[in-house]
């Protein structure tokens, strides 16, 4: 549970680092689950002769081959669809120990705090696996790769949830330090929402923020930072020697706009309704699963709202 005082400065400052949320078991069994899919995935570019032989190989030296190879592992292992078009074989990750950590006990009793007992698990979702800077190729610029620009989360998703309340949780798979690119952030939201640009990733346009003030949250594996959707943040180069890994998750009160209504949501918790809530993982899976076969037969949705055109990304 969070004190008055971390309440009080979440409100203010629009973040809090909060330590040890989540057991080990529930990290190992996430752990675990990536390493059968990254087996598999390898398996099969073997296979086709695109990677070295993985006889020996951990999890770790399985994703810097296959990112040397060029294969892509991050939409394979993403939690959501991709935000271009959609192929109806798209891939994505929906497994029972990734479901258990987006709905587990300690995590939902930090929402709760902050926006209410009627929590929806929101679409605008990513695993982030972040090799080392010198490892990256030179023309890799996804977001969920490679460092991370200046931006506000309420600014990536559609207008119409401008005034949803909604809290990001970015949970630690493996210890985020300084030196291996944890997230820094600009503390404050009285600026209200600042405009972005369609740049390299979408981010603040030039000149509206002041990162001098910057502040870097180093937080260990199990620990979360709780952002509210206004505070600008980015994170820091990789410049260590070994991937980073986390998750990023969102929340907001049910019933309300998620800023991607065309991706699916879910019920986390609802006193109110605790039969509303969604209990199986496979439900989860199965309304991603329909989304892509709906989204793949239909003219694209943007997941950004920003044009490149705009006087202020002059």
């Amino acid at each position: 549970m969070l004190t008055a005082d971390q309440v009080s400065e979440f409100r203010t400052q629009g973040y809090l680092v909060v330590d040890d949320v989540l057991p080990s078991a529930v990290l190992d069994g996430v752990r675990a689950e990536y390493a059968g899919l990254m087996d598999d995935l390898y398996g099969d570019w073997q296979a086709e002769g695109r990677v070295p032989d993985g006889t020996g190989m951990d999890f770790w030296a399985k994703l810097g081959a296959s990112y040397a190879a060029g294969c892509d592992w991050f939409q394979p292992m993403d939690i959501s669809l991709p935000g271009d078009a959609i192929a109806p074989d798209c891939p994505m990750h929906f497994g029972p120990a990734i479901f258990d950590l987006v709905v587990h006990e300690r995590l939902l009793d930090l929402i709760e705090v902050l926006i209410g007992p009627e929590i929806t698990s929101n679409p605008i979702q990513h695993v982030r696996i972040k090799p080392p800077s010198t490892r990256l190729a030179a023309d890799e610029v996804r977001a969920h790769i490679t460092r991370t620009d200046w931006h506000q989360d309420r600014g990536v998703g559609h207008a119409d949830a401008d005034q949803t309340d909604m809290i990001t949780a970015w949970v630690a798979i493996t210890d985020a330090t300084v030196e291996n690119g944890c997230l820094q952030v600009v503390p404050g939201i009285d600026d209200g929402l600042l405009p972005h640009c369609p740049q390299v990733q979408t981010a603040i346009a030039p000149a509206h923020l002041d990162t001098a003030r910057a502040v870097p949250l180093p937080v260990k594996a199990g620990g979360v930072v709780l952002f509210h959707p206004l505070v600008p943040h980015a994170s820091l180069p990789n410049v260590s020697d070994g991937f980073r890994w986390s998750f990023d998750l969102r929340y907001n009160v049910t019933g309300q706009p998620t800023g991607r209504d065309h991706f699916p949501s879910f019920v986390a918790r609802s006193r109110a309704a605790p039969e509303t809530e969604l209990r199986d993982w496979r439900g989860w899976r199965d309304a991603w699963y329909d989304a892509r076969a709906r989204l793949s037969t239909t003219p694209h949705i943007p997941i950004h709202r920003w044009a490149s055109d705009a006087p202020f990304c002059a």
